[in-house]
């Protein structure tokens, strides 16, 4: 079988229309076409049903999914193993991981490996509510629950806490609250329930069941800058808030109500097909290198 076909194949599956993966392959789309084509005719079968909206797997594509991905597994092991092991790490790895985390700490962290890898291309995407390792839809995903269930490599890599913070214009004018009740006074900016991906994401009824009246924002940034501005008071990441604890002006944070405070967990996952494949290899292990080197800023007591 046709390794080239196979790679058409997942790129289809994945990305869900021949255009789509056209570009995510750098072919043009007949030579999509003509290769998905041969492929289902040298098995005997359609595998997609292809259709003005996208393409959806067959039953016959549903059952070589999970083969070709073992193939894909395959065929990077072995160009892998050609790889000089002295050669520079070259190649693209997806990472998928919460909005805070991406914003506040991964950005940075992932934006100075172009120095050490100039070689290495790093995407560093917003992880949804559903995801794929398998499908590669991601190299390496940083979640906040432990998965269950599922074929994956889990590490813990680090707990972090949060806490109640204002910003100090916003004190200025509504007084600071020195208990939870004292709350029924003040506005308070929260998540989104329905659209938190994660049970982790649970800590904003503390503050909603008490406030006088709601902010909702679903990302984390959108409620730290809520915050800022001085809309009202949220329960933020410490180590998202506090770089804003020394800060001058109006939006400066003060943190309030320590008796109120979350610990909570962020997991790294990767799938033990690619999990050995030098390029993301390296990636897992900057990332428990620096998660381990900035403790102190995710742990605050």
């Amino acid at each position: 079988m046709d390794w080239d076909h196979l790679r058409v194949f997942l790129a289809v599956a994945r990305q869900g229309q021949l255009l789509a993966a056209a570009r995510r392959l750098g072919l043009n789309h007949a030579t999509v076409a003509r290769r998905l084509d041969a492929l289902e005719e040298a098995l005997g079968a359609p595998l997609f049903d292809r259709r003005p909206a996208g393409c959806v797997p067959t039953e016959a594509g549903e059952r070589l999914l999970p083969a070709a991905e073992r193939v894909e597994a395959e065929m990077l092991g072995i160009a892998e193993g050609f790889r000089d092991a002295a050669a520079d790490v070259s190649g693209t790895v997806r990472i998928g991981a919460p909005d805070g985390l991406g914003n506040y700490f991964l950005a940075a962290e992932l934006g100075a490996l172009t120095a050490l890898y100039p070689d290495l291309v790093v995407e560093l995407v917003p992880l949804p509510r559903t995801f794929s390792l398998s499908r590669r839809e991601a190299d390496l995903a940083i979640v906040l629950d432990r998965p269950m269930e599922g074929r994956l490599l889990v590490s813990r890599l680090i707990d972090y806490t949060l806490s109640v913070y204002a910003a100090r214009a916003y004190l200025d004018r509504h007084g600071t609250p020195k208990s939870v009740e004292d709350l029924a006074g003040h506005v308070v900016v929260t998540g989104v329930e329905d659209l938190a991906y994660a049970s982790a994401l649970d800590y904003s009824g503390v503050l909603e069941k008490h406030g006088r009246s709601r902010f909702r924002c679903a990302s984390v940034m959108g409620q730290m800058e809520a915050v800022r501005a001085g809309a009202g008071i949220g329960v933020l990441h410490d180590f998202a808030a506090g770089r804003h604890l020394e800060a001058q002006g109006p939006d400066a944070l003060v943190r309030i109500l320590p008796g109120i405070g979350f610990r909570r967990s962020y997991f790294l996952l990767a799938h033990p097909d690619t999990a050995q494949v030098r390029r993301i290899a390296v990636l897992r292990d900057v990332l428990a290198q620096r998660f381990r080197a900035e403790r102190a800023r995710f742990i605050i007591p």
